[in-house]
């Protein structure tokens, strides 16, 4: 007789006591592989008098929730939460475990996964079940997309960013079951959190904008880049930026949109001065409009996008900002 498969898996991430929307995205879709392998979505929340929180998790599609509330759990503390993620994993046995991309899930991930002796597939793009009900993790990589798989190892285990997959339809009239976790007090505290300064965030942030700008190498200089934010503020839209401007040091990382980076869905994307890498553009893969200004015709940014400029970006941009201002005017003076 065929073992039944375990539960799916989300290690839900919260931030003052907010469930953050990759979360949700991730039990959307561990749904829809719980129904393909006939198991249970269970999710795995920790932090301080979360209760409330757990409402959220049942509404985008979890069938149960492991729940371990106390002040040391408050904020991600990499040694308690490995502990107590590698015990339950251990107990429960669980067939896929999902973690967002994001600066906890990118240190938690793997200290789960060695401590398991699984595999861990990161940055994906997309999670599907092959034929034999194994999880294939869909990466870019090589220039085109690649599937990897964990047959042997359990739990199958991936990082996914937000926006990979869109957000849940959530159903305020799921229930599901609460389970209580004991945290203990001999795990070893060698890192402790004493105090989280914020920085206020600048420009518009990716979540909310319907416009995202985005610059590449192509902005030559930080001049040129300057040019590029110029635009993004013209607009009101987020700016966004590929691997080479951060390298370059005119972009800070948390900009950065693609395979490591942002995941994005605005209505309207424009690339200033990038080639179109498969690296960058699979973070925006949601956008509705999609447009390039690049001064190379036969660049592979043309062949993704709904509308290309053939011009150098550091002439067409600032001749663009004054059309947009002179067509903003007179809808104020209309």
């Amino acid at each position: 007789m065929k073992k039944q498969p375990g539960s799916v898996w989300v290690i839900a991430e919260q931030i003052d006591c907010r469930i953050l929307d990759v979360s949700l995205q991730l039990i959307a879709h561990a749904r829809k592989l719980a129904i393909e392998l006939e198991t249970s979505v269970e999710a795995v929340l920790l932090g301080d008098k979360m209760n409330e929180q757990t409402r959220q998790l049942f509404a985008a599609g979890a069938d149960r929730v492991y729940l371990g509330n106390a002040p040391d759990l408050a904020h991600y503390q990499p040694e308690i939460y490995t502990e107590i993620i590698v015990k339950l994993a251990k107990e429960r046995q669980p067939e896929i475990v999902l973690i967002g991309s994001t600066s906890m899930g990118r240190e938690l991930a793997p200290l789960v996964a060695a401590r398991l002796g699984t595999g861990l597939t990161a940055h994906c793009i997309d999670l599907v079940l092959d034929e034999n009900k194994i999880l294939e993790s869909i990466i870019p990589a090589y220039g085109g997309l690649l599937s990897i798989i964990c047959p042997e190892k359990r739990p199958q285990m991936a990082t996914i960013a937000a926006g990979v997959f869109p957000k849940p339809e959530m159903d305020e009239n799921r229930t599901g079951e609460i389970i209580a976790l004991e945290v203990p007090d001999d795990i070893p505290r060698r890192i402790q959190t004493l105090e989280i300064i914020r920085e206020k965030p600048q420009g518009v942030s990716f979540e909310s904008a319907p416009i995202v700008v985005a610059g590449g190498a192509g902005a030559g200089d930080l001049e040129g880049w300057r040019k590029i934010a110029d635009l993004a503020e013209t607009l009101n839209a987020a700016l966004g930026a590929t691997r080479p401007a951060v390298d370059e040091g005119w972009a800070e990382l948390e900009t950065m949109v693609g395979q490591s980076g942002k995941i994005v869905s605005p209505e309207l994307y424009i690339g200033v001065g990038l080639s179109g890498e498969l690296q960058h553009m699979v973070g925006i893969v949601g956008a509705k409009v999609m447009v390039a200004i690049n001064n190379d015709a036969k660049s592979p940014v043309f062949e993704q996008v709904d509308y290309g400029v053939v011009d150098d970006c550091r002439e067409f941009v600032p001749v663009l900002i004054n059309k947009i201002k002179e067509y903003q005017e007179k809808l104020v003076t209309c």
